[in-house]
């Protein structure tokens, strides 16, 4: 007898080693108690966590945090909360909090699917960034990319009508598929028609300019919420 492997579990991250500098320990532990907000399973209360009411902009995966914090720290009339699993990056992002004196981001060290499914409730999102997801470029592992159906429609679910999703990626063939899979998610309408222009306010990572020199491609994706 022969029974079906359950399928495979959503997960938003691969857990990967990396060094934890001495100021990213030291932001960890000064501004980690402020800033970094425990994992839970109830609704956020964005009015409580910030002070006030203002869009709330959710990032998956913000890496070390560079574009994060410049985001931030150009539109001081959004709060931005950050989502990411390592370590060292959580660490670089509160460093940055630090020396800009940001009080407009607030970041969860946790599976971004778990946070979207049990912190953050239907229609409480303004906007939601996911720049630069892990490619997992070989083609047997493409399943594995965080551009899913089920996922952008989890994704959608957390956004206000209005609100926008916001993709980026510099590996054409995700572009393509999540173009494709963004263009058939019922509740989404393409602002550009294709390819967005990139915003403004998406700043270029120096990896990113380096790649343009190199006549490298880079693709944004914006949707908005029906």
């Amino acid at each position: 007898m022969t029974t079906e492997a359950p399928p495979r579990a959503i997960r938003s991250f691969v857990l990967r080693a990396g060094r934890l500098g001495t100021g990213q320990q030291r932001a960890l532990d000064e501004l980690g108690p402020r800033f970094v907000l425990p994992y839970v399973g109830g609704a956020l209360d964005s009015f409580a966590v910030f002070g006030r009411q203002a869009p709330l902009i959710l990032e998956i995966g913000f890496g070390m945090g560079g574009a994060t914090a410049e985001i931030a720290e150009r539109h001081p009339e959004n709060d931005y909360l950050g989502v990411e699993v390592h370590t060292p990056g959580v660490g670089a992002l509160l460093k940055l909090i630090g020396e800009r004196g940001l009080d407009n981001v607030r970041i969860v060290r946790h599976d971004a699917v778990e946070v979207l499914r049990h912190m953050l409730a239907e229609s409480s999102l303004d906007g939601i960034h996911i720049f630069f997801p892990d490619p997992w470029h070989k083609k047997r592992h493409h399943k594995r990319r965080l551009i899913q159906p089920a996922f952008v429609e989890l994704l959608t679910s957390r956004l206000k009508r209005g609100g926008y999703l916001h993709l980026a990626t510099d590996w054409e063939d995700y572009a393509a598929q999540m173009l494709e899979i963004l263009s058939n998610a019922p509740l989404l309408r393409n602002s550009a028609g294709g390819y967005a222009p990139r915003p403004e306010y998406r700043p270029l990572t120096k990896f990113e300019q380096r790649g343009l020199r190199l006549g490298h491609g880079v693709w944004d994706l914006v949707f908005i919420r029906r």
